[in-house]
């Protein structure tokens, strides 16, 4: 794999993060180790968890796997947000909260530090000024290198990084939305706020699931247990893709994949890889023959032809002001 510098930062990372949701899920230990050392033989070295995958199960997998590797050589993201106590306080971006769960994370993931510490999600309960201090506190101390969010829009990115540059804080470096061929609507704000700032972009769910892995051409519902969509809680949560655009895209995906001899998941990374914007994209596997697999996106592009028609056959309907209308009146603005 390549690298890629990490937005404004100084940090290399792998083109491709290795997501560790599904470990201590759909992944034991042992599978997980070999994942992660595979992973790194191929000169990956960048891996994103969170507090709440599997209950915490997902950082201590990771922390055992760390403990015995290079642990300098790796760069180690965690996330902060949701609950994990069922009392009041179990929840949210409060300095309480945040306090406690990077202890809880620096904990399980046997380390001294955590390269990025990303908020999970938005918090509207908690004022910005509050969660971002306590950020910048943990950087200050040592237990963060970076700050990053995931789940944000555009405004709410745009109005934490103005407070931190207004109190001299450390700045989020990053953001991890969810973005892939079926899941496009981050260009219209994200991507362009992203571009202006020099913010790393790190999409999940880059085969929105397993969709775009063409395992489900019988129907996104009827999904078997031993996949993302059949052991989900909430299947239903897929059912926006079973449509007439999605069938669209996974027949151009299968006439690229005719022409490249690259397997579907490949091409569908691939177009991510693609955009100039996009640092890691990243890949949650369950088995090893996956992570070969997706692996097999890097070293080689889609050529123009290939890129323009999966965003022609993914391409969103949009109105004012993402439209071209809107797009000719700032031109005819500025000529004017």
């Amino acid at each position: 794999m390549n690298v890629k510098k990490f937005g404004k930062t100084g940090v290399l990372v792998s083109e491709l993060c290795l997501g560790t949701m599904t470990f201590g899920w759909q992944t034991n230990e042992d599978a997980a180790f070999k994942i992660m050392t595979s992973f790194n033989e191929e000169k990956g070295n960048f891996i994103d968890t969170a507090n709440v995958y599997s209950s915490g199960h997902s950082e201590q997998i990771v922390g055992k796997w760390l403990a015995a590797n290079n642990r300098e050589e790796m760069f180690v993201a965690t996330k902060v947000r949701f609950r994990t106590a069922e009392h009041p306080n179990g929840v949210g971006l409060s300095r309480k909260h945040i306090l406690y769960s990077i202890r809880q994370s620096l904990q399980r993931l046997n380390t001294d530090y955590i390269d990025l510490l990303q908020v999970h999600a938005w918090d509207p309960l908690t004022p910005l000024e509050e969660t971002f201090r306590t950020l910048n506190t943990i950087v200050e101390d040592g237990l963060v290198r970076y700050i990053g969010v995931s789940n944000f829009r555009a405004w709410q990115f745009e109005k934490a990084l103005q407070i931190c540059r207004a109190n001299g804080w450390n700045e989020p470096v990053s953001l991890q939305p969810n973005y892939n061929l079926l899941t496009r609507a981050v260009e219209f704000e994200l991507l362009p706020m992203a571009h202006a700032d020099e913010i790393a972009v790190l999409p999940w769910s880059p085969l929105a699931g397993g969709i775009l892995s063409g395992k489900y051409r019988n129907g996104i519902m009827n999904a078997p247990k031993g996949t993302r969509i059949g052991d989900s809680s909430a299947p239903e949560n897929y059912s926006r893709f079973d449509n007439e655009r999605t069938e669209r895209v996974l027949s151009v995906l299968e006439k690229i994949s005719q022409e490249t001899g690259k397997s579907i998941p490949q091409i569908s990374l691939n177009w991510l890889l693609c955009n100039r914007d996009i640092t890691s994209p990243i890949i949650g596997v369950r088995t090893i023959d996956q992570l070969e697999d997706n692996l097999g996106s890097t070293g080689w592009s889609l050529n123009e032809t290939q890129i323009r028609e999966l965003n022609n056959a993914s391409e969103l309907a949009v109105t004012y002001p993402y439209d071209q209308r809107a797009e000719d009146q700032q031109t005819r603005d500025r000529i004017l």
